[in-house]
Order: C-alpha cells, then structure tokens, then sequence
C-alpha cells in the first residue's frame, strides 16, 4: 500500500515546545517540507507563521504537495472569532487545509450551541474558500460516548448546511498531540477511538493524528477507513521503521 499518500507530514512545536531557537524551528520545518517533496506525501502540516513559506518552497520545486495549518491551537479554547480570524489569514496566505481544534471543552460542559456555531461558520469560511476543513476532536479528553456524540454533531451540521460534494472535504480528525492525559489514557488516536469516529462520521472523511508509529498501524488505520494520518515522523513509516516520538 502507499502509504505516503495518505500522511499528512507535520511539525507543530513551537521554538519554546522544543528547546530550540526559532531559527532551528524554521530549519526543522523546511526539513520537514523537502521530506515531503522528495516523498510524495500529500500535506505538511504546520504552524500558521509558515504557511507563505512553505507555499513558497512548494512552488519553487514544481511539487504537488499541500499545506495545511491548525486553528485555535492547540486548546481550542479560542473564540469563534478568533478562529475565523486566524483561518482566514491562513487561506490569504495560500493554504490549502485548515484544522480546527474543536472547543471540546464547551461540548463537555454542554455548550453545544457554542460549538455548533463554530462548526458551522468555521467549515463554511474553509468549504466557500475551496479549502478541506478538519475538526480535531482530542478524543484523549473524551470517552467513547461522547467522541460519537461529538462525531455525529459535525457530521450534522455538515449534512444540514452544505451540498453532498462537500462532504469528502470535512474530517474529523481525533488529536492535537499536545493534550497529557492524566489517567494514563494515550494522548493521540487509537484504533478504538478511530473506529468511533469513522462509524459516527460518515460520509464525512476521518483523520487519525497522533499515535500512529509504524507502516503496519497505517496500513490497518487505512483499511479501517481513516482516510489521512498526520504524524512527525512520516519518513520513518514509510521506511518501515519505528516512531518513538510522541505525535
């Protein structure tokens, strides 16, 4: 199977999250872009800051690679406004996919109008820009049945507000990779978790972000019907080695 089609190459810390100088955080993430030319992976996935370079970088190399940024990151605590603030900078500077962070908090409360609003304005800025739209969920901070209850409200909105061809363009996608469970549950997706959201979402598409570390759990992802996987370590998976990092 290849795989590489299917993984979204991404590098999310920010300077402080990992350590380092901001210089070697954009030399990290035009690392990351070249893996993904030279691959043939279908999307980086990175910061908004360095959406216009990599855009850049893309072009310049004559490659079909995309570029997709995260929204109210990584808490997804934002307002609405915020988030559409944010996502409509990032598609004046030429991205190509936006991921949501969900206000899972305000679902958890039972805020659900807070949350229905957002999902509806925020896929509707994406979808009229000609954009794919992903609403992570952090299935860590859910159980079971609210991940399928948080599934099946974006799938609703979806269907209620916007034409069926649109429907292949909104995911969702299970985690940020930054959230730290305090009940040892993992922090990124499962195939438990994967499950839900692909039989409670659908005919919306499934992201799995987190968790996946080797070409084996890809391939099995895949044919569970998860249609992209974001992980740090793509080059690793398709070689068939082992990702021992933690998203």
């Amino acid at each position: 199977m290849q795989v590489n089609k299917h993984l979204d190459s991404t590098y999310l810390k920010t300077a402080e999250q990992a350590g380092i100088s901001k210089q070697e955080t954009k030399e990290k993430v035009l690392q990351l872009i070249d893996e993904a030319i030279d691959n043939n992976f279908i999307l980086v996935m990175i910061r908004p800051e360095f959406v216009k370079m990599a855009k850049k970088r893309i072009l310049d190399a004559k490659a079909n690679v995309q570029v997709g940024t995260v929204i109210g990151f990584h808490e997804g605590t934002y307002s609405v406004s915020e988030k559409l603030a944010q996502a409509s900078q990032a598609i004046a500077d030429n991205v190509d996919e936006l991921d949501y962070v969900i206000n899972y908090q305000a679902f958890k409360n039972g805020n659900l109008d807070l949350v229905k609003n957002e999902v509806l304005k925020g896929t509707k800025l994406g979808l009229e820009n000609n954009k794919i739209v992903k609403w992570i969920i952090e299935v860590a901070a859910l159980n079971d049945i609210q991940i399928a209850e948080i599934s099946k409200l974006i799938r609703d909105i979806v269907l209620e507000n916007f034409d069926e061809s649109t429907y292949k363009n909104v995911f969702v996608k299970s985690s940020t990779g930054f959230y730290k469970p305090t009940d040892g549950k993992p922090a990124g997706a499962t195939f438990e978790a994967m499950q839900i959201i692909v039989e409670n979402s659908k005919p919306l598409s499934a992201k799995a972000a987190g968790g996946v570390k080797t070409y084996q759990d890809a391939v099995k992802m895949i044919e569970m019907g998860v249609s992209r996987i974001g992980t740090s370590s793509a080059l690793k998976i398709i070689k068939g080695q082992v990702n021992t990092n933690s998203y």
